[in-house]
């Protein structure tokens, strides 16, 4: 009997990064390492091995399976304000336009406009879409009569990982289910 994992190729065998706690490294995006960095952090003894898959890789005189999970040996403490990048910044707002809540056509708008002293800071930019973002142009929510939703903020790194929870990927290893929790009803 042939399983999945044995018939999979290399490249279709990310690992799954924990910290030394073993939580996720981060959510969204999830913390993944092609399986040649994985093998890599095992041999320099950087990672403990948590699980692997069926699949193995060997040269003329080794062999292993390669890891579906991994563990970090040593504790890497997480910032405690994520970078200002375009990303995160739709994480923040969850992938929604402030000002009409769809999910396309997504950009950022800067909420008192440039042109009237506003800045590219978390705290004066939202996520918007093309039509809100043309429609409210170089004017304030008020000048445009918009209304937006939640007012910009600056996240911690905590509450981007938790927004990052909402959002799973659309494949998740058998092998990573008891180290990810997403926003699912516990069974009871």
């Amino acid at each position: 009997m042939y399983h999945p994992d044995l018939l999979r190729h290399p490249e279709s065998c990310p690992a799954l990064v924990l910290n030394a706690d073993y939580t996720p490294l981060s959510y969204y995006p999830l913390s993944l390492w092609p399986w040649q960095t994985a093998v890599k952090a095992v041999f320099l003894e950087r990672v403990d091995i948590v699980a692997q898959y069926r699949r193995k890789v060997h040269s003329p005189s080794f062999e292993m399976s390669l890891p579906s999970v991994i563990a970090l040996r040593q504790y890497v403490r997480p910032s405690e304000y994520p970078a200002f990048t375009r990303f995160n910044l739709f994480l923040r707002d969850r992938f929604q336009c402030q000002y009409c809540g769809t999910f396309s056509e997504l950009t950022f708008d800067h909420v008192v406009p440039r042109a009237q002293g506003g800045r590219t800071t978390w705290e004066n930019v939202a996520t918007a879409c093309a039509p809100c973002n043309l429609k409210k142009g170089g004017r304030t929510p008020r000048e445009a009569h918009m209304h937006i939703f939640r007012h910009p903020y600056r996240p911690t790194s905590w509450q981007l990982q938790e927004h990052g929870r909402s959002f799973p990927p659309g494949y998740l290893h058998e092998s990573w289910h008891d180290y990810l929790y997403w926003d699912v009803e516990l069974e009871a």
